[in-house]
């Protein structure tokens, strides 16, 4: 099955043939652009509250568009307290400028209060200015609710790699810890980069950013060099950092390709996440919501299955196997346990039509998905997602990360319960490395294409399949 062929692609379901937009995983940066828009309307609400005491419709009115007219608001954090005030008094005067000569144009400044008005001009940016000081204050703790910081290499020890690592070294909001450089070239022939840390060579890359575990890595070559970066993304397939070009240089297969900044310079992702800002946090709450409703329907099904399991064969009733998840980090997946063996070690025999291994209750469970049901737990665990490429076997993976090019880029999102590759014929056994491929190409399209439709998609179409699927064994 082809990469380019439309008929198969995510891209194709959705209508959407490219993706464009520009998103930022700094959760600084999200609060910090919501801090004026979220300020004006709020502002605007409770004035009305106190001197009407209620909020007429005309007011819902005016807080979508000033939210709209607003919104994204300035990044300040790296400003002088002169320079904040200042442009919040610009942007405020601009809009709401441009709000009243609208509200006299058209007469609809009738329907406000004067008093309200006259008040929330001057609240307004007080309350966003004040509101600037709070997040100043509490920016590094938001830095660190995101987690440890994202470690990082610069490939190419040149004029724009040493000018990147300027930037991030003199961001105190990044979230990125520069490790170094890694270039092939002599330490005398890279004065540019000045008095950072050279870490090797480029035949080095691929073995220094899985020892150091490196997240981040920015490719800085010129075009001339590209072969030899071309080489360089062939061996960074078997890692799970996402990888960026500095500057603009040319495109390749992208996953989630999208222009960006770091710092203030511009790079261009070749292989990232989609789930990155509010499109995380939105996953990441539909399948906190999502599990637990269907924990909570399903609780009587799970405890009948359970002494089912327990009577039917001796051994545990919940199966517990090593997966690899987010980033590659070995994760404990559950099932119920639906054979006589419960395989965990370098070697695993997948499961086959008639394998004498699966038990009659087994083969009911897996034939229908029941067995598993307790992947949920795994989910709020935070381990899981609901929808997401199906996790393999540790020994399993270890295997075909040597044997097909990307296959640690499915591994860049949790993985789910059920997945795109499943509901388009590749649920079951993988017993030659062409269905395995054809899995993998389906896991990168959903990478590639994800949206909370085609999550939603693929669970609808998932209900349909269980029950009349020969294919899981």
């Amino acid at each position: 099955m082809s990469k380019t062929d439309a008929a198969f692609s995510a891209a194709t379901l959705l209508k959407r043939p490219s993706q464009t937009a520009i998103s930022k995983d700094n959760l600084l940066s999200v609060v910090e652009s919501s801090i004026g828009p979220i300020t004006y309307v709020f502002s605007l609400w409770g004035l009305a509250y106190y001197y009407s005491g209620e909020l007429p419709p005309p007011y819902l009115i005016l807080s979508v568009l000033v939210f709209a007219l607003t919104f994204p608001g300035q990044a300040h954090l790296e400003s002088s307290i002169g320079r904040v005030l200042l442009d919040i008094g610009i942007n405020w005067l601009w809009s709401a400028g441009l709000l009243l000569l609208t509200g006299f144009a058209t007469g609809y400044i009738r329907e406000f209060s004067r008093e309200t008005l006259i008040s929330w001009l001057w609240i307004a940016p007080t309350a966003e200015f004040a509101m600037h000081l709070v997040l100043r204050g509490t920016a590094p703790w938001v830095i660190r609710l995101q987690g440890p910081m994202r470690r990082a290499i610069i490939v190419g020890m040149n004029e724009q790699g040493a000018a990147l690592a300027s930037r991030i070294q003199g961001a105190p909001f990044s979230r990125i810890e520069l490790l170094g450089f890694v270039d092939s070239r002599g330490v005398p022939r890279l004065g540019a980069a000045g008095p950072n840390k050279l870490l090797g060579t480029l035949d080095q890359l691929a073995s220094l950013v899985q020892k150091k575990h490196v997240q981040l890595i920015y490719l800085s070559l010129p075009m001339a060099s590209q072969p030899r970066i071309l080489q360089l993304l062939d061996t960074l397939r078997d890692t799970t950092a996402s990888i960026y070009f500095v500057p603009d240089m040319f495109f390749t297969d992208l996953i989630q390709g999208h222009t960006s900044t770091v710092c203030g310079m511009p790079v261009i992702s070749v292989c990232e996440t989609p789930f990155r800002g509010a499109d995380g946090a939105l996953k990441r709450v539909s399948d906190i919501v999502l599990s637990i409703l269907i924990l909570v329907l399903i609780m009587p099904l799970l405890a009948v299955l359970a002494v089912a399991v327990k009577f039917s064969s001796p051994g545990p009733v919940i199966f517990k196997q090593r997966r690899y998840g987010l980033d590659g980090e070995e994760i404990v997946v559950y099932k119920f346990r639906s054979m006589t063996v419960t395989e965990d070690g370098t070697t695993i025999r997948q499961a086959e039509k008639g394998d004498n291994r699966i038990t009659p209750l087994g083969a009911l469970m897996r034939r229908t998905s029941m067995d598993e049901l307790p992947q949920f737990v795994n989910v709020l665990q935070g381990r899981m997602s609901i929808v997401g490429p199906r996790p393999h076997a540790v020994a399993h993976n270890e295997l075909y990360r040597k044997l097909i090019k990307g296959y640690m880029v499915r591994h860049k999102v949790r993985p789910g319960i059920t997945g795109w590759a499943q509901v388009n014929g590749y649920r079951g056994e993988t017993v030659t490395l062409d269905k395995m491929q054809g899995r993998i190409d389906y896991d990168l399209d959903y990478l590639r294409n994800w949206s909370l439709r085609l999550d939603i998609h693929i669970i609808l179409k998932t209900i349909r399949l269980v029950l009349k699927d020969e294919k899981a064994h």
